[in-house]
C-alpha cells in the first residue's frame, strides 16, 4: 500500500492520499486475512520506496509458492499520476513498466488498484473497459490466476477528493464497500468484482454534479478461468453495526469521531444489512425528505452491534453532523494534553548545588495544521518543586532549601503519522524560572530566569479518534550568568494524555 499527497513540480498537494492509503491498508489487516509482516506500507515515500515495498512483497510471494501454497499480490496506491507515470513526491514511476512488473510478478493473482488521476491510462490496452462490473464465476477461487487492475478514473479525467468524507471518492466508496456494504450476495463476503462494482456506481453517483465532471473508474483483467478473489470476510470477523431487517430503508452514514463518514450503507427494505467498522462510538445519519434523522451509536470489540430506530432523533438539516470538512482533515484543529514530567541537568554538581532534579505537571494546547499539513504548533506551562540541599566551600552543614520552577515553552514539531503511531520531531523554545528559599531567614531567597532553546523528539499513539497517549523526550541548552558565564544543558521525559476536538 502506497500514498502521497506530493506530485513534485506542476501538482498540487493532495489532502487525503495517505490517509487513504492507511484506510486500506487497516481493512485488509483486519478483515481480508492480510497477515501485518505480509504488508507494506510507504507514506509520502519515494518511487524507490514503492518498488523497495514491491520487491519485498514478491519475495515473501515466491517464498510462499515454493512451500506450495497459492499467493496473491495486492497494490494499492494513492496519489498523483501525470505524464503516464505515477508522481511520488518528485520520483516517478512510469505506468508501462509497473503494469509490467505486476504482469510478471510471482503469485497467483496480482490485483492492483490505482486511486490517481489520469490512470485509466494503465488499463487502456485490448478489453479493457470503463464499466460498473466485470462478470466472474464466484466458485473459482481456488484456480484463479492472472491480473487485475483497477483504476479510480479514465485516461482523460481528473480523480477527485471530498472534505466531506476525508478522501477521494473512488477509495471511500472502495472501503465503504471492503467494510460490507458492496456485499451483494449477501454471503458474509465482499469479492473483488463486487468492490469494484459499488466503488463504480457510487463514484459515478457522487461526481456526476461536481464542477469536474463525473468520474468514471475503469477496469482491465486476464483471469484464468474467469475466477474472481474475496478481499474482506465479515463472517469471521463479527464486529461492527448490524441494521436489522426491520429498520427503515435508505442510505446510512456513519460518521466517525472526527466528523467525517467513515462508511455508508445502502439499506433496501425488509433486508439485514452489516458494516464492519472498527470499535468505536459513531453517529448515525439517515436523510428524511424535509429532515435528519441521527443519533449516536457504539460498536464494542469483538460484537456486532444493532441498530435501533427508537434511539435516533429528528433534527433539523442545520444540525447535520457532516456538513463540512472532519476535524482530522480541517486545516487547523485543536487538542490538549497533560504531562507528567522529570528534568534532570547533565552534569552532576550542577544538579548537586543549581538545579536540582525535579518533577513537573504540565498544561499544553496544540494546533494542528495551523503552519503547514502535519506540523504542530504548541504551547506548554509546566509546574515544579522540591526540597534539597546546597553544599557550600568551608561550610560544614549543608543549607537545607525548598524551591520552585515554572516553565513556559513553545514547540514546533513536524508530524510523520503511520497509522495510529504518529512520531514527532521539532525544536523548543522555553522561558525557564526558578526560585529557591532557604530555611535560614537569614538568607536571602534567589531567582533564575532565562530562555533555553531545545529540540524535541517523541511519539503518540491514538487509541480513539480523540483520545491518545505519548511519550517524548527535550533536550535544553542554558546560559548561566549569576556568577559566571556557564553552558549548561538538561534533559526532560515525558509522558502526555491528549484530547483532540
Amino acid at each position: 500500500m502506497a500514498g502521497n499527497d506530493e506530485g513534485g513540480e506542476g501538482t498540487r498537494p493532495l489532502l487525503y492520499a495517505r490517509d487513504d492509503a492507511q484506510k486500506i491498508h487497516d481493512i485488509l489487516l483486519r478483515l481480508g486475512g492480510v497477515k501485518r509482516e505480509d504488508a507494506v506500507l510507504v507514506l509520502n515515500g519515494t518511487a524507490e520506496d514503492f518498488l523497495r515495498g514491491l520487491s519485498d512483497v514478491e519475495r515473501k510471494a515466491q517464498a510462499a509458492q515454493k512451500r506450495g501454497e497459492r499467493t496473491a499480490i495486492f497494490v494499492y496506491y494513492s496519489g498523483h499520476a501525470k505524464d503516464g507515470a505515477l508522481r511520488l513526491g518528485d520520483s516517478a514511476i512510469p505506468f508501462a513498466a509497473l503494469k509490467n512488473r505486476l504482469a510478471q510478478a510471482p503469485a497467483d493473482v496480482r490485483v492492483g488498484i490505482f486511486d490517481a488521476c489520469q490512470s485509466g491510462a494503465l488499463t487502456r490496452r485490448k478489453g479493457a473497459r470503463r464499466a460498473p462490473e466485470f462478470e466472474v464465476q464466484a466458485d473459482a477461487t481456488e484456480s484463479a490466476k492472472g491480473l487485475v487492475i483497477l483504476t479510480s478514473s479514465a485516461s482523460d479525467e481528473d480523480s477527485q477528493e471530498s472534505d466531506l468524507i476525508g478522501g477521494s471518492y473512488f477509495s471511500h466508496h472502495l472501503a465503504s464497500g471492503l467494510l460490507g456494504d458492496a456485499d451483494r450476495s449477501a454471503d458474509g463476503r465482499v469479492s473483488l468484482s463486487e468492490a469494484y462494482a459499488y466503488a463504480y456506481e457510487r463514484t459515478v453517483a457522487d461526481t456526476s454534479s461536481s464542477a469536474a465532471g463525473a468520474q468514471h473508474p475503469t477496469y482491465s483483467y486476464d483471469f484464468q478461468g474467469n475466477g474472481d478473489l474475496v478481499l474482506t470476510d465479515l463472517v469471521d470477523r463479527r464486529e461492527g453495526l448490524v441494521f436489522p431487517a426491520n429498520a427503515p430503508g435508505g442510505v446510512y452514514y456513519v460518521v466517525d469521531g472526527r466528523g467525517f463518514v467513515a462508511a455508508e450503507v445502502w439499506k433496501a427494505e425488509g433486508t439485514e444489512r452489516r458494516i464492519a467498522v472498527p470499535p468505536g462510538t459513531y453517529t448515525l445519519k439517515r436523510r428524511l425528505p424535509d429532515r435528519l434523522r441521527v443519533g449516536q451509536v457504539t460498536v464494542g470489540g469483538g460484537a456486532m452491534t444493532a441498530v435501533e430506530e427508537a434511539r435516533l432523533r429528528d433534527v433539523p438539516f442545520s444540525d447535520d453532523p457532516v456538513k463540512g470538512p472532519g476535524r482530522a482533515h480541517r486545516l487547523t484543529w485543536v487538542s490538549f494534553g497533560l504531562t507528567g514530567e522529570v528534568q534532570s541537568f547533565f552534569d552532576g554538581p550542577v544538579r548537586e548545588n543549581l538545579f536540582p532534579s525535579l518533577g513537573l505537571l504540565a498544561a499544553e494546547v496544540n494546533l494542528h495544521g495551523y503552519l503547514r499539513r502535519d506540523w504542530v504548533w504548541g504551547f506548554d506551562i509546566a509546574l515544579g518543586g522540591g526540597q534539597s540541599t546546597l553544599h557550600l566551600q568551608g561550610v560544614s552543614d549543608p543549607l537545607p532549601y525548598s524551591f520552585a520552577q515554572l516553565n513556559l515553552g513553545s514547540t514546533i514539531c513536524a508530524e510523520f503519522p503511520m497509522g495510529r503511531w504518529v512520531p514527532q520531531l521539532g525544536a523548543r523554545l522555553a522561558l525557564l524560572g526558578m526560585s529557591r528559599t532557604f530555611q535560614d531567614p537569614a538568607l536571602p531567597r534567589q531567582t533564575f530566569l532565562t530562555l533555553t532553546p531545545g529540540i524535541v523528539a517523541g511519539v503518540r499513539y491514538r487509541i480513539t479518534p480523540s483520545w491518545g497517549i505519548g511519550v517524548r523526550t527535550r533536550v535544553h541548552y542554558l546560559l548561566y550568568n549569576v556568577d559566571e558565564n556557564r553552558s549548561l544543558g538538561y534533559w526532560e521525559l515525558a509522558g502526555t494524555v491528549g484530547y483532540e476536538l
